[in-house]
């Protein structure tokens, strides 16, 4: 008897997740992503509540590179997970099932997300530059 080296199973480098499954997945790793974003929230909010020091400290690491890509990643995260939940609750309701629906809200979602959190982004600095009331 001859072995051939070959996987047992389907795994991630032969078989290619389709759209519907990576959206789900996203979901889930979105709903992780928005509890340890809202951990740094906190983190924020108690030091602008404890005093100078501790809010200059956490506004710093906020103002970084690293801060702002985290705070983007966050609302992206955010955005998506509201999106995709609308989404779901269409589908609780019974619309959207069909496979060329279900595709369509998809790629409605990624497009929704996207264009929020640019929107909220954009729409963020104008406030601070003093260009939006």
């Amino acid at each position: 008897m001859t072995t051939q080296n070959r996987p047992l199973s389907p795994h991630l480098q032969v078989y290619r997740l389709p759209l519907l499954a990576l959206l789900s997945i996203g979901h889930r790793l979105t709903g992780l992503a928005l509890t340890f974003g809202t951990f740094l929230l906190v983190w924020w909010l108690v030091a602008a509540a404890t005093g100078p020091e501790a809010y200059a400290t956490a506004q710093a690491a906020i103002s970084s590179v690293i801060g702002r890509l985290l705070l983007f990643g966050w609302t992206l995260a955010l955005f998506y997970h509201l999106c995709n939940g609308i989404r779901h609750l269409f589908w609780d309701i019974g619309y959207g099932y069909e496979l060329k629906a279900a595709y369509a809200s998809g790629w409605a979602v990624l497009a929704a997300a996207v264009a929020l959190t640019l929107l909220a982004w954009v729409w963020g600095y104008a406030a601070l530059a003093g260009g939006a009331t």
